[in-house]
């Protein structure tokens, strides 16, 4: 991340400080952290903070003085389960103590709508990667580009606009956007936004090389070519997260699940869990790869930052 012993030393008073808001944000005592904890605020949330904070300073000095600086777009590419929500809410969080917009959209947001779903369906028969949410086919791409496009234009005080969210649990599960009254609201000018998804930054392959993942895995790439333009283009900066191996994705899943059911919430079973995930594996397996030794598509290795991650989702330190 670039940072070193003394450049931390420098700025202690600054991280403790962000140590405690994270610790209120959490509701811990911050005396009284776990190892683990401490690993996940000192050695991940802020440190990744303080390089978005970089980013945000290189991105505002390549503008003249009283020019209009338009957010800076940080996309996080990291599976599903992995924490990623829980860390754009932390980052969002420090931003906003620290007196600066953002706003937070996840791919998911742009899902299509429950009758582009079905459509998507009718055109893919048999195709099991295209039958639910989730694969690239299954996202609303001019939508997409019309909201980032008009995120990066909130750049005065008191310009506002709504931020699309989807619902999941609409039509028993199969998801439906989420009503646009429900919509959070954000406001200019925009400092930041936090976009994460389990496919960002993800390229297309040579057939050969996806059909010998998943045969059903071809249409889907192909769809794939679409996605730069309707997503990675806006992405100035990026932050990748790595997992070892992408079983552990079934894993988190399963403890996802398996807790909302002990909480008496409805939750899949085991059996629909593995379907669940079986649907994204094939495509993690072929494109995570080329995203860990290249970078997402698109992206400059002077605005990357890879972060790997342990089946306990704490970093790995020393990378």
């Amino acid at each position: 991340m670039g940072l070193t012993q003394e450049k931390v030393a420098e700025s202690i008073d600054k991280w403790l400080f962000y140590g405690s808001k994270l610790c209120r944000l959490f509701q811990l005592d911050e005396l009284y952290l776990t190892t683990p904890q401490k690993a996940r605020f000192y050695h991940y949330y802020i440190p990744v903070f303080v390089w978005c904070e970089d980013q945000i300073s290189q991105h505002a000095s390549k503008f003249k003085d009283g020019e209009e600086i338009p957010p800076l777009v940080i996309g996080f590419s990291a599976p599903q389960g992995c924490g990623k929500t829980t860390l754009v809410f932390a980052l969002d969080y420090l931003f906003r103590i620290t007196g600066r917009n953002s706003a937070t959209l996840s791919i998911d947001d742009f899902y299509l709508t429950a009758e582009g779903q079905a459509e998507l369906r009718e055109q893919n028969p048999g195709n099991t990667l295209l039958e639910l949410r989730g694969n690239a086919g299954s996202h609303d791409l001019p939508f997409s580009v019309e909201t980032l496009t008009a995120l990066t234009k909130l750049t005065k005080e008191g310009m506002k606009m709504k931020l699309p969210r989807y619902d999941k649990s609409a039509y028993g599960g199969r998801g439906d956007r989420a009503d646009s009254s429900t919509w959070p609201e954000v406001e200019g000018p925009l400092t930041v936004v936090l976009y994460e998804g389990w496919m960002l930054g993800f390229k297309p392959l040579a057939n050969e090389v996806v059909k010998a993942v998943d045969p059903q895995l071809e249409r889907v790439n192909k769809n794939l070519e679409a996605y730069y333009d309707a997503w990675d283009k806006f992405i100035k900066a990026w932050i990748v997260i790595k997992i070892q191996d992408p079983s552990c994705v079934y894993q988190w899943r399963l403890q996802a699940e398996t807790a909302m059911r002990q909480a008496g919430k409805p939750g899949m079973s085991d059996e629909e869990v593995k379907d669940f995930v079986s649907r994204y594996l094939p495509a993690y397996k072929a494109y995570l790869p080329t995203l860990y030794s290249e970078g997402p598509n698109g992206s400059h290795p002077n605005h990357l930052l890879l972060i790997e991650i342990d089946e306990a989702r704490n970093p790995i330190l020393g990378i």
